[in-house]
């Protein structure tokens, strides 16, 4: 095959490995995740409403609703935020990790690490779902009251933050099948 314009064998190459529509599938993949990860995080740390509430007619209270208040909310920001990192760290190495050329290495990094972080979002998001389940229905059983009928704004905005999650998740499913065909079709 002739070269043109006087490139070299090695530019040919190099230009070959750029232009694989896997890598730049699986970054603009990762770059979505990490939109979609992000937002989560960011909507629902920042989720609070504050109400007044009337207890009896001269008597009324001041309650606030706050993502600190729920453990399973918590664990969700702490996965959504990881899983955001992670998507950073991984672009990044996409871009400037030319010395993991090793294939133990890329195994570990990518495949495993990113495995790793489709768990620790689906457990985040299964834990917020079921909260979120919980704070609109309750439970008469265990006599825990629903409170998305008196904080409506907060129980929108972590349904929406939950929502976003499982779009990073569905992405970060598909990039690690991606990443693992890829990696198996180096061999």
């Amino acid at each position: 095959m002739a070269l043109e314009n006087g490139q070299k064998p090695e530019d040919r190459a190099e230009l070959a490995a750029v232009t694989k529509p896997t890598d730049w599938t699986i970054v603009v993949l990762r770059v979505v995740a990490f939109f979609a990860t992000v937002t989560a995080t960011v909507v629902m740390a920042s989720n609070k409403e504050t109400k007044s509430l009337v207890v009896a007619p001269p008597i009324s209270v001041t309650l606030t609703a706050k993502f600190q208040h729920n453990p399973a909310n918590v664990y969700f920001v702490i996965a959504n935020g990881i899983a955001s990192l992670h998507n950073v760290f991984m672009i990044v190495v996409h871009f400037f990790g030319d010395k993991f050329k090793d294939k133990g290495l890329q195994l570990v990094m990518v495949a495993v690490l990113d495995m790793m972080i489709v768990a620790l979002v689906s457990s985040g998001d299964g834990a917020a779902t079921f909260m979120a389940e919980l704070g609109k229905k309750g439970n008469s059983h265990a006599r825990w009251n629903k409170i998305c009928d008196r904080f409506e704004k907060y129980c929108d905005r972590a349904g929406g933050a939950i929502i976003a999650s499982y779009i990073g998740l569905l992405f970060l499913l598909v990039i690690t099948v991606l990443s693992i065909i890829k990696l198996l079709k180096r061999n």
